[in-house]
């Protein structure tokens, strides 16, 4: 019992610091980024926040500037009075702008691109060491065979209808190539752009077409999907294969004499399909009997081996043991950053299209971010390090969205006073970012309502953490 309780501790603790560390990192370095570009064009910075509202812990530099964490720990600010207004954000300035200098567009513009900047940076430098440890993926989100078909699905009510994947014709063995006319490379790609998809039916019913290999050829199949689960989005009700990649060969074994060798991963026993474990356990029984072909994938060669007891009455063992349900990939930096660029484009895109089913519901806000950090803080490091990729290249976009308080808004202000030859009347900024600043507080806490539900259907339903959502608020 004490042990169990001081493992506990030890976890919640680990998962504090991580989320501190990580979460709380990501915010930093953003404004961080803001913070060296304007003392860089000779900006005055009154403050540096980490966290919104009243200071818990204040310290005045010697260089003037104030340096602070406040009690919100929803995003964190750099107070510019000689660029933007934000008092109901940031707090009023007792600068008085009257007496600096005029700052340039040019200036403007790179101090408030500074922080997108320095938040892809971030995620480079954090993809280098995914890159090196490897990005952990559970071996069936690796894959797009299929290795069972759903006979039937839960709508979004909960009640048990036929598969849209079994009434299309979908069937064990199909290889998914495309979605929607989208090349997939991974089931989590699947996933994705079913979720995402938009398309309809002449009859009004949604629609979403599956190209699929099979016995060699491809097959366009039209499914058309259901909202199923809480989350009410699309899902047609089919299971992937694991791969099948072996981790060990015993010395001396049936395997070994084989010529099976680890990293080999097994597609087919007597030239039929293995799509799970237990299809591979009933395959090689055979072994008892008779040889059996064992075929694998070998880097990209296909190779066939022949597994058979031999004679020598010592052999008796198959001898192959394999992987857990972990695949370490080494994507590099870019990848894994182009990656999460395409993903959060992919979901602002079908947030905006009217005819798909994601809405703002889906989206999660500072408790669904933090809670999916605690998640994969426990669920090891080399998955903190790829959800907090994922968090900054989110932070990143979302704060170059041209809506008044993010900097893209302010960008925006910039460049029409630019155009028009004057800056843009302060009583008309202070209203849009009043406006907006309402719409966007609006916005945080009803996201905020879906991602305490959630947590506790999360809860409820596994007592293990799953895999965390993409984040798609803005952190500033």
């Amino acid at each position: 019992m004490p042990s169990d309780l001081l493992s506990t501790l030890f976890s919640n603790l680990w998962a504090v610091f991580v989320v501190v560390l990580l979460f709380g990192g990501s915010i930093f370095v953003h404004e961080l980024g803001h913070f060296l570009a304007a003392r860089r064009r000779g900006v005055h910075v009154e403050r540096f926040s980490i966290g919104f509202g009243p200071a818990i812990w204040s310290h005045r530099g010697r260089d003037g500037v104030e340096y602070r964490v406040s009690w919100f720990p929803l995003g964190g600010y750099v107070l510019l009075p000689q660029l933007a207004d934000l008092g109901p954000v940031e707090g009023e300035s007792t600068t008085d702008v009257a007496k600096l200098p005029p700052v340039t567009y040019g200036t403007r513009m790179l101090v408030f691109v500074a922080g997108a900047t320095f938040n892809v940076l971030f995620a480079l430098a954090l993809a280098c060491i995914v890159w090196v440890i490897g990005q952990p993926v559970a071996s069936e989100m690796s894959s797009t065979t299929v290795a069972e078909v759903m006979p039937t699905l839960p709508n979004s009510e909960g009640k048990d209808v036929p598969s849209p994947a079994s009434k299309a014709g979908l069937k064990p063995g199909d290889e998914i190539v495309a979605v929607d006319g989208h090349p997939v490379v991974t089931f989590q790609d699947i996933v994705e752009r079913l979720a995402l998809s938009s398309g309809w039916t002449s009859g009004g019913e949604r629609e979403t077409v599956f190209r699929i290999k099979r016995g060699g050829q491809n097959i366009d199949l039209a499914i058309q999907p259901i909202l199923s689960s809480s989350e009410k989005v699309r899902m047609i009700g089919f299971v992937p294969v694991g791969k099948l990649v072996i981790g060990a060969v015993t010395p001396e074994s049936v395997a070994a004499h084989a010529g099976l060798k680890p990293d080999d991963q097994i597609v087919a026993v007597d030239d039929k399909p293995v799509l799970t474990r237990q299809r591979l356990s009933e395959a090689v029984r055979q072994i008892t009997t008779r040889p059996v072909a064992m075929t694998v994938l070998r880097g990209t060669e296909r190779q066939t081996f022949t597994l058979a007891l031999p004679k020598d009455a010592k052999i008796t063992a198959l001898g192959l043991a394999l992987r857990d349900g972990i695949i370490y990939a080494h994507p590099t930096p870019f990848e894994q950053v182009g990656r999460s660029l395409a993903t959060t484009f992919r979901t602002l895109g079908a947030l905006i299209n009217p005819r798909s089913d994601i809405g703002l519901s889906h989206l999660s806000g500072p408790i669904g971010i933090i809670s999916n950090f605690v998640d994969v803080s426990r669920a090891g490091l080399p998955f903190a390090l790829w959800f907090t990729i994922l968090v900054n290249v989110n932070l990143a976009v979302m704060n170059l969205l041209p809506m008044p308080v993010l900097d893209g808004g302010q960008m925006l202000f910039a460049t029409i006073g630019r155009l028009r030859g004057r800056p843009l009347p302060v009583n008309f900024i202070m209203t849009a970012q009043s406006v907006f600043l309402v719409l966007l507080f609006s916005m945080m806490l009803y996201v905020s309502v879906f991602d305490v539900r959630r947590i506790r259907d999360a809860r409820a339903e596994r007592p293990e953490p799953a895999a965390p959502a993409a984040p798609a608020a803005p952190g500033k």
